[in-house]
């Protein structure tokens, strides 16, 4: 079972970037190649072909090895509902909700559930590169170990060390790593990457050579920062490094603590025309013409932190001025008059009081609701692709002008009398050209340019191939294809 494990020195050291590279890469030369990650802890997900979910990251890979997502690339998904519990998802299902302390002691019987996933995709491809959670130098974590040096020693597989420079510190990132881990971890490691370098590569001195000479393992690439690639973010979202940009559409969306699937938003991020502001707590809401209020892992949480941070009145002063408002999935569920949770699906059981902007009421139920969904929009017939990753029904008599009609016969969301109000439970609603566009135009975007998401993502994913093909080299590739390490 060829496989190859990518780790890295911390969290966000491009660990996922450079996975979907070597995927891209492999792909390209005829290697049936698929994405691993044996546990994941993100709010972005991604409904599969065999109907589960899995991390959004893991799922841009699989597009980058020419393939469908499918719930064996990530067995262990972890959704924080709280600063202490999490849901897990094993093998793309709901399995329950533990806190730390509980999934510890869960991570043995999710180790089985880990391998089962590898051995049946290494059963149907050639070559699988996995990707490690977080860092290996975790010392508190290492006991039941199955998100890096744990599934290494189980695979028996190598592992390339990443570290990203734009932090800076990256030497003493790679040497420090191998210093904590115990001898027998270590020598899994067979070669370095440093990520995000900016400038001239001869700015680097020695520091290459030195790190080769000091720890005995080379350095596979040196991989330049890539302004402009558009790849789907892992998990979190930035709300202080954001400019002001004039444009002829603003659209501003609170960051909620347990945002989900803000990816859904990225097309917009894209678009010439229009300015996307994430406002975190306690923020300035800058002017906008349109408010979205995003998907929720807990959403009468989150609601109450919106009341709290008073956008209950931001949004009623937003529609008193013509605004537009868009909810979609635990923003759907917001704009209704009561969310009632009798079971304590997504905390204590209990009712809050929506924002009553729609004439609905949710209940939320067990069983999340999980499929892929193509339709149009109900005003303008264009054609949209989606997902659903929900929990709840909705009802009232808002549903009876419906945002979306559906090919599988439903009908989605719902529209308000003057069309300034909507809401829906499909994410990835601006994702196709076409159906962005429509929306964009009835919300007041009449010039708006067609923006292909999903072409887009293709050209990112083929620049970093092409980056990663000329900085590690054909014949380095070749050797890890091969033997699976240099």
């Amino acid at each position: 079972m060829p496989t190859l494990m990518i780790q890295g020195t911390t969290s966000d050291a491009g660990k996922s970037t450079v996975v979907a590279g070597l995927c891209r890469w492999l792909h390209r030369h005829g290697v049936s190649v698929a994405p691993f990650k044996p546990q994941n802890m993100a709010l972005n997900s991604a409904v599969t072909e065999d109907g589960g979910e899995i991390g959004r990251s893991t799922a841009l890979q699989a597009q980058a090895a020419g393939l469908e997502a499918h719930s064996d690339m990530n067995p262990v998904l972890l959704k924080p509902e709280s600063d202490r519990g999490a849901q897990v998802i094993l093998r793309g299902r709901v399995h329950g909700s533990m806190d730390a302390h509980e999934f510890h002691a869960f991570k043995a019987e999710a180790r089985e559930s880990v391998h089962a996933a590898w051995r049946a995709l290494a059963d149907r491809h050639e070559f699988i590169v996995v990707e490690g959670a977080g860092s290996p130098a975790e010392i508190n974590l290492r006991e039941n170990d199955i998100a890096n040096m744990g599934f290494a020693e189980m695979a028996d597989c190598p592992v390339l060390l990443v570290g990203d420079i734009d932090r800076g510190g990256v030497f003493a990132q790679l040497v420090g790593t191998l210093e904590v881990l115990p001898q027998e971890e270590a020598e899994r490691i067979k070669g370095f990457i440093i990520n995000r370098f900016r400038g001239d590569r001869r700015m680097l001195g020695d520091g290459p050579a030195w790190l080769e000479q000091r720890t005995g393992r080379p350095v596979l690439g040196v991989l330049p920062w890539l302004d402009g690639l558009v790849l789907d973010a892992e998990d979190s979202i930035d709300t202080q490094d954001q400019h002001e940009v004039e444009t002829p559409l603003r659209v501003v969306i609170p960051a909620l603590p347990r945002i989900s699937n803000h990816n859904d938003f990225d097309p917009l991020r894209l678009h010439p025309e229009v300015s996307v502001r994430f406002v975190g707590p306690d923020q300035v809401c800058p002017p906008a013409d349109v408010i979205i209020l995003p998907g929720s892992k807990s959403t009468r949480a989150d609601l109450e932190w919106l009341r709290r941070q008073g956008w209950d009145r931001r949004i009623a002063r937003h529609l008193r001025h013509g605004g537009t408002l868009i909810g979609i999935c635990g923003g759907f569920q917001m704009l209704g008059r009561w969310i009632h949770d009798p079971r304590g699906v997504e905390g204590p059981a209990g009712s809050s009081e929506g924002l009553g902007w729609l004439d609905m009421e949710t209940e939320l139920q067990p069983g999340k609701q999980l499929r892929r969904v193509r339709g149009r929009l109900a005003k303008s017939r264009a054609t949209l692709a989606g997902y659903e990753i929900h929990v709840g029904n909705t009802q009232g008599p808002a549903l009876t002008r419906p945002m979306l009609h559906l090919e599988d016969g439903r009908d989605d969301g719902a529209i308000s009398d003057d069309g300034r109000i909507m809401g829906t439970y499909v994410h990835g609603l601006f994702d196709r050209a076409e159906a962005c566009r429509a929306l964009l135009s009835h919300v007041g975007l009449t010039t708006a340019t067609a923006i292909d998401y999903h072409e887009r993502r293709e050209e990112g994913l083929e620049r970093l191939a092409d980056m990663m093909g000329a900085q590690i080299g054909e014949e380095a590739f070749d050797t890890i294809l091969h033997r699976g390490a240099v």
